[in-house]
């Protein structure tokens, strides 16, 4: 009869005086039975089984949560998204500070209405007007939420997106939703009617982040559910640009939509064609406008 002789390896590794000859088919340590887990083939140690469930869990996650946590631990700080809430913040400052004289030029040169402040005269303003907001005055107080709601949504999906999808590309999707804005303002409102305000910029983020998170796989319920809310005040509430609105939402998504389907390195230059063309496009539209 043999025999087999007993050595440490021969015992369980969580109970040194429990002698068993169970293999952990994992990580090969030796268990006891109460050790040990019954696994598909054979059996695992408990923290075998523990890491195995931790990883079914991490993989039930959304892909998109999966995406935004690997690239924020790789990428650097969202600098496109601080920048550009620093430079609207600025400007608002300016426009606070008493006997500068710059509130009503700050505004006035930043609005856009079109064809007052049409392409054909001063095209800046397709871009400008997302960075100047109605300053706070006694009078309108609740003037000052619109900086802050909108600069804290900036914040909100800039964060997110930015080390999704890099900074150039970050930059690019807001200035093209501001022009988007700007273009289904002058399509859809008054002709001559100003607007000023990041809105439609933010709300080509909201666009952007739905389309890049539901083809990674994401629950956009929320995300749905948010903007439905945004556009239903934008309609119901006077003195709000819904137009801005959908236009930004629009352009953002159709960005979103490009930046996906041009994923791969080899890709780049057919995204950037692809991205040059919508703004060439929201070009055409506001030049074909100013004729009607």
């Amino acid at each position: 009869m043999s025999t087999i002789p007993e050595t440490d390896a021969n015992f369980c590794y969580r109970h040194p005086n429990r002698q068993s000859y169970i293999l952990c088919q994992r990580c090969g340590k030796t268990v006891c039975p109460e050790c040990s887990v019954q696994a598909a083939v054979g059996v695992h140690c408990v923290d075998c089984a523990r890491e195995g469930r931790r990883s079914q869990e991490y993989n039930k996650r959304p892909a998109l949560i999966r995406a935004a946590r690997a690239t924020s631990r790789s990428s650097n700080a969202p600098v496109a998204t601080y920048s550009l809430i620093g430079l609207t913040v600025f400007v608002y400052v300016l426009q606070l500070i008493p006997g500068l004289g710059v509130t009503n030029a700050l505004q006035y040169a930043g609005a856009y209405s079109q064809p007052l402040f049409g392409i054909g005269v001063e095209p800046w303003r397709m871009l400008t007007y997302a960075f100047v907001h109605n300053p706070f005055t006694i009078s309108s107080p609740f003037s000052l939420l619109h900086i802050l709601l909108n600069m804290y949504s900036l914040y909100i999906f800039g964060r997110i997106l930015e080390p999704m999808i890099g900074r150039l590309r970050f930059l690019a999707l807001y200035l093209l939703a501001a022009v988007g804005g700007a273009v289904a303002m002058d399509v859809l409102a008054t002709a001559g009617q100003p607007v000023i305000g990041a809105s439609g910029a933010i709300f080509g983020l909201m666009g952007a982040f739905f389309i890049i998170s539901r083809t990674l796989g994401g629950n956009m319920q929320q995300l749905v559910v948010l903007l439905v809310l945004n556009l239903a005040i934008g309609f119901l509430v006077p003195g709000i640009a819904w137009q801005v609105h959908v236009g930004g939402l629009v352009v953002g998504g159709l960005v979103g939509f490009i930046y996906m389907k041009t994923r791969r390195p080899q890709q780049q230059p057919v995204q950037i064609f692809a991205s040059a063309a919508v703004l060439v496009l929201l070009v055409i539209v506001t030049v074909a406008r100013s004729f009607y």
